[in-house]
C-alpha cells in the first residue's frame, strides 16, 4: 500500500480537477548537456513518455557542438539557454497527459520507480496537484562530508523540489507553470509549490525514491551558489516576509554576511583617511571583520573532514562570499523592483 503525507490540506479549487483512471505520465527533463543525463534517463526505462529539454545556450552552437545522445524514444526539445524554469515550461507544455513529473538532470531514480510513481499517484483525490518523491543523497563512506556533500545531502529534506516532483496539469495551467524571473535552478521550485497551494491545491509525498549523487563542482562552488541570494529577493518580493516559514525553510546567514562586509568595508575606508584616531577605528573595524569571517569558516569547517584542501577552501571562501551574497542580493532587489528579467 502506498502511503502519502500532506504538508497541509487544502479545499479543492473552483472547477475540481477530475481524477483520471490508468495515469498516463510524461517526464520532462531540463539539461545542459550534463554526462549524468544518460544515468537519469537510463533508470527511468521504458515507459512513460520522456520529453528533453536542451537548454544549453544557442551561442553554444559551435562548430564542435552536438547534438543530445538520448535513446530514440526520447523527445528532444530546446529552449535556448534560458534556464530550467523556462525549459521545464517548454516540456510541460509540450506535453499533452495528465500528469508531468520533473526530474534533474542529475538524479537516479531507484529500481522500479515507474511503477512507484504510478502508485504514488493512482489513489490521489482531484485537489491534489502535486506528488514528490523521497529524495536520498549518498555520501563517501568513512568520513565526515565536506560542506558542499552536506549541501547537497540537505535536498533529502527539502520540500517540493524537482529533483523528482509530479504535478497535475490543471495545477499548472492554473498557475502558468514555473516563474521565469528565476533564472537558475533555485527557488523556482518552491515559488511554484506556494503558487500551486495557494490556487487550492495540496501536495504530498509519495514513496518512490530517487538518488542524487553528490559531486564536486569545484573550488569556487560555495561561492558561484551565491547567486541564489537574487532568487531570494524575488521570493520576498512576491510572497512576502515570510516566505521562508512558508515553504519550511529556515532563515540564511544574509544579515551576518551584510555585518561582515561592512565592518570590512568600514576598516578600509577609515584606514584610507589617515589620522590615528581614524586608524584606531580602522583597527577595530578589522578585528570584527576577522572575528565574524573566523566564526563563518569555523562554522564551515567544524562539521566537514578537516583536510588540508577542505580547510583550505573554507577559509579562502568564507572571504569572498559575505560581499559575493551582498552584491547578489542588491542585484536581486534592483530586479524585482523594477519588473526586469534576469
Amino acid at each position: 500500500m502506498t502511503t502519502e503525507t500532506t504538508r497541509e490540506t487544502n479545499a479543492a479549487p473552483t472547477g475540481e480537477p477530475h481524477q483520471e483512471t490508468g495515469q498516463a505520465v510524461t517526464v520532462v527533463v531540463p539539461t545542459i548537456g550534463r554526462p549524468s543525463l544518460a544515468a537519469t534517463l537510463a533508470a527511468v526505462g521504458p515507459g512513460p513518455e520522456i520529453v528533453v529539454v536542451d537548454d544549453r545556450p544557442e551561442e553554444s552552437r559551435g562548430d564542435d557542438w552536438e547534438p543530445l545522445q538520448v535513446p530514440g524514444r526520447v523527445r528532444v526539445l530546446r529552449s535556448g539557454g534560458r534556464g530550467p524554469a523556462a525549459a521545464r515550461n517548454a516540456g510541460w507544455r509540450a506535453a499533452t497527459t495528465p500528469w508531468v513529473v520533473f526530474l534533474d538532470d542529475d538524479v537516479v531514480p531507484g529500481p522500479g520507480w515507474v511503477r512507484a510513481l504510478t502508485d504514488d499517484l493512482a489513489r490521489l483525490p482531484g485537489n491534489v496537484g502535486g506528488s514528490q518523491g523521497r529524495l536520498e543523497v549518498p555520501l563517501p563512506p568513512g568520513r565526515r562530508p565536506t560542506d558542499a556533500e552536506r549541501n547537497t545531502a540537505g535536498l533529502a529534506d527539502a520540500d517540493w523540489i524537482t529533483a523528482d516532483m509530479a504535478y497535475r496539469r490543471t495545477a499548472l495551467e492554473a498557475t502558468g507553470g514555473f516563474d521565469e524571473r528565476f533564472p537558475g535552478a533555485y527557488r523556482e521550485d518552491a515559488d511554484l509549490a506556494l503558487r500551486v497551494e495557494r490556487a487550492g491545491f495540496a501536495l504530498v509525498k509519495g514513496e518512490r525514491l530517487t538518488r542524487h549523487p553528490v559531486r564536486d563542482d569545484g573550488f569556487w562552488s560555495s561561492v558561484r551558489f551565491q547567486r541564489g541570494n537574487a532568487s531570494d529577493a524575488l521570493m520576498r518580493r512576491v510572497h512576502g516576509r515570510d516566505w521562508r516559514a512558508a515553504i519550511g525553510g529556515h532563515g540564511g546567514r544574509l544579515k551576518r554576511h551584510v555585518l561582515t562586509t561592512g565592518m570590512g568595508l568600514l576598516a578600509l575606508t577609515l584606514a584610507a583617511g589617515g589620522g590615528p584616531r581614524r586608524r584606531r577605528l580602522a583597527a577595530a573595524a578589522g578585528l570584527a571583520w576577522l572575528g565574524l569571517s573566523a566564526e563563518f569558516a569555523w562554522a564551515r569547517i567544524a562539521p566537514g573532514p578537516r583536510t588540508p584542501e577542505e580547510v583550505a577552501r573554507m577559509a579562502v571562501t568564507s572571504l569572498v562570499i559575505p560581499p559575493v551574497a551582498c552584491a547578489h542580493r542588491i542585484r536581486g532587489e534592483v530586479k524585482a523592483r523594477t519588473g526586469r528579467r534576469s
